[in-house]
């Protein structure tokens, strides 16, 4: 039976190749949602109203003259959307070299070689290489102003081990510091407590999975480091008070991320001083 495309995750084709244009059609099935557009500012709208997974492939020079330069809309893109993976399609050529360090300045996560002949099993492997990738920039883009950056530098640890099964012991070494050290850096940044940390980025890594229409619950559970799918329901309950397939229903990753910023928000408020009752002193007096 097909997924049920309302809620695959969002591709979005900017490109004039016919040939790359089949194949991403091709890749996408029912896993994704493709929809070619034919101008950056309508790919900009879109993703003004798309999930924080959705994915774009692009063409880095459309609309440039000559294509001698790089769009200068696509950098407003991945300024304004930096949680959105983009793959930059293009013929890879002498004169190219420095374009392809500035992709990666601003943010493009896959380079599809036009002139390489790029299989669709190929663009394939580029799109899937691209899951996590989500996670990591949400973290390192999307979090409230008040994360120091150390707090965020402690998430993006957290980000690399969660997925492996790392504990609170291998995420303190990773950053080369104490357990004890760890955990008032995690204080300080209005984090949860490291061990609580990672099982909260294991629930956004897999909940990234979750948008993914083919994969089974099993499957994402296997993938995210929890031992049988009935442990990765009981974590989604515990943390976002949702099963995997109301999640999914939903945006299983915004409603995780939206959860997640909720914690947050709470901690730091448990942390801010209670001011004394008005009228007197907060002792009460002897």
């Amino acid at each position: 039976m097909a997924s049920d495309t309302r809620f695959a995750r969002p591709l979005f084709i900017l490109h004039t190749d016919p040939v790359l244009r089949e194949r991403v059609h091709r890749v996408g099935g029912d896993r994704f949602d493709c929809v070619d557009v034919g101008a950056w500012d309508t790919l900009i709208r879109l993703l003004g109203e798309a999930p924080l997974t959705a994915l774009a492939v692009v063409d880095p020079y459309s609309g440039s003259p000559g294509r001698r330069e790089l769009a200068p809309q696509l950098q407003v893109l991945l300024s304004r959307y930096p949680s959105v993976t983009v793959l930059a399609a293009l013929e890879i050529r002498p004169g190219r070299f420095h374009d392809l360090r500035t992709l990666g300045e601003w943010g493009v996560s896959e380079i599809i070689a036009l002139d390489r002949d790029e299989t669709t099993e190929s663009i394939a492997r580029k799109i899937r290489s691209a899951q996590g990738r989500l996670m990591r920039s949400f973290l390192a883009h999307s979090l409230p102003s008040f994360v120091s950056s150390r707090g965020r530098a402690v998430l993006l640890a957290a980000a690399e081990l969660a997925a492996h099964g790392g504990q609170g012991s291998d995420l303190a070494e990773s950053l080369h510091l104490s357990e004890r050290a760890l955990l008032r850096w995690c204080e300080r940044s209005h984090l949860p407590a490291p061990r609580r940390l990672l099982a909260w980025v294991r629930v956004l890594f897999a909940a990234e999975l979750l948008d993914y229409p083919d994969q089974t619950v099993l499957g994402v559970a296997h993938t995210s480091g929890y031992a049988t799918d009935s442990s990765l329901r009981r974590a989604m309950q515990e943390f976002t008070g949702a099963t995997p397939t109301e999640l999914r229903r939903v945006g299983a990753f915004a409603a995780a991320a939206d959860a997640f910023l909720s914690e947050l928000l709470r901690l730091r408020e448990e942390a801010k001083p209670r001011a004394a009752p008005p009228g007197g002193d907060a002792g009460g007096g002897e």
